[in-house]
């Protein structure tokens, strides 16, 4: 997914338009680059997003929320937390704000909440099955185990960063990663054997 063009600082689209490779750049005085950091970390904040229950119809003006939010307190940021895990708490807090604020979009989401992706042109059957598989099966954790085990298995965050992200202790982290990760293999075990039994039925 090519990310939009960074707000600016009212939120609206900003004039520089560079090329390059996006990387985290530091400009003189400590500053952090706040376009590189956009395109950097555009993929995340959505995929964050998503995981706190934002529509689909919403994700794009969602992120850009968040973004606007970083570029406001860019300048607060002191590097005691991951960036990534930073951008994870203010992605929580806009997906929160949004959600209480529009009934809407709350009842859109109930709506999509079971629906299937859409279809690409090249996407085969068995790998919708396999999304809609995979989205059951984080069903069967509870909100906390299910934030954990996103953080740690699909965005590759480590244990003490998911402590530091979350605000909560390291052991808590392992504790609450060990018992998702089981729930997750018996729902998707579960999930096989009803699959089997139906194609032998």
């Amino acid at each position: 997914m090519r990310p939009p063009t960074p707000p600016g600082p009212t939120g609206g689209p900003s004039v520089a338009e560079g090329g390059g490779t996006p990387r985290l750049a530091v400009v003189a005085g400590g500053a952090i680059d706040f376009r590189a950091l956009f395109l950097e970390h555009y993929d995340f904040v959505y995929r964050a997003l998503a995981h706190f229950g934002m529509p689909q119809a919403s994700l794009d003006d969602a992120t850009q929320e968040v973004f606007a939010v970083v570029h406001r307190r860019l300048a607060d940021y002191d590097g005691r937390t991951a960036m990534r895990g930073w951008l994870w708490g203010i992605a929580r807090n806009v997906a929160s704000s949004m959600q209480r604020g529009e009934q809407r979009a709350r009842r859109r989401l109930e709506l999509v909440a079971d629906a299937e992706p859409v279809a690409g042109p090249d996407e085969t059957l068995a790998q919708r099955q396999q999304i809609a598989l995979a989205r059951a099966c984080l069903e069967a954790l509870d909100e906390q185990q299910r934030e954990v085990f996103v953080l740690a298995e699909l965005e590759g965050f480590s244990a003490p960063e998911i402590a530091q992200t979350l605000d909560v202790k390291l052991n808590t982290v392992y504790s609450r990663l060990r018992i998702a990760r089981e729930k997750f293999q018996r729902a998707l075990a579960r999930a096989r054997t009803r699959a089997q039994r139906g194609h032998h039925g």
